[in-house]
């Protein structure tokens, strides 16, 4: 079984803080498309992943999600922890992608790990920039590519080393703050041009060059 010990950096945490960490945190298991926060919920403790991966997304007033970052094993949800040192509600949705286990560290728990563990403020401050970085980037993205552009990175970032993407269309559509007609013409186009094949329950990448050139302005 994955704990949170076996990760950097809790596996360098002084005997103390692995005493405390042993007696405080718990595990919790969520199966796949699991809602695990809503926007305006209090935050009571830091959340780890140890398995599978999490998804953070806004809603807009018509319904449609727009993914603004992936949370994957071995990472941690700096805006539970924002939420935590400040006293905010948490500003976002949060769902399992997969099945995903997770490590909850009570807030008190964290806290004194924070006070006491160097590591752990490391951890604390390599996360908030992190996000930094990766917010900056969906806005970039965002904000300088069209939307056929934008589902052509979806496909080369997020598939198997094989090709394969086991994402349904309407996941495409909400990662990308679309509808999943939106996506279906898209996807039907660059079946045409041979980029991609859809098969029953996944999509396999034909064309990873033609892709690439639908992402730089070239192609598609």
């Amino acid at each position: 079984m994955v704990r949170l010990e076996n990760y950097s950096p809790f596996c360098n945490l002084r005997a103390s803080g692995k005493s405390r960490l042993r007696e405080g945190v718990v595990s919790r298991h969520a199966a796949s498309a699991t809602p695990l926060l809503l926007k305006g919920q209090p935050i009571s403790g830091a959340y780890f992943v140890l398995e599978g991966q999490l998804r953070v997304y806004s809603l807009a007033p018509n319904g449609s999600e727009a993914t603004m970052y992936l949370i994957n094993a071995g990472e941690t949800c700096v805006f539970a922890l924002n939420s935590l040192f400040n006293d905010l509600l948490y500003p976002a949705w949060v769902q399992a992608v997969s099945e995903t286990t997770l490590a909850f560290l009570p807030g008190p728990l964290f806290r004194a790990l924070f006070a006491e563990e160097p590591v752990i403020r490391d951890l604390t401050v390599r996360t908030l920039s992190t996000l930094v970085f990766r917010l900056m980037a969906e806005l970039e993205e965002v904000h300088s590519l069209k939307l056929n552009q934008r589902l052509a990175n979806l496909l080369l970032t997020r598939a198997s080393s094989a090709g394969n993407l086991c994402m349904t269309q309407q996941q495409m559509a909400f990662h990308l703050g679309t509808t999943r007609e939106v996506v279906a013409r898209l996807l039907r186009e660059f079946v045409a041009l041979d980029y991609v094949e859809t098969r029953r329950g996944f999509l396999v990448i034909r064309n990873v060059g033609g892709l690439s050139q639908v992402v730089s302005g070239g192609g598609g």
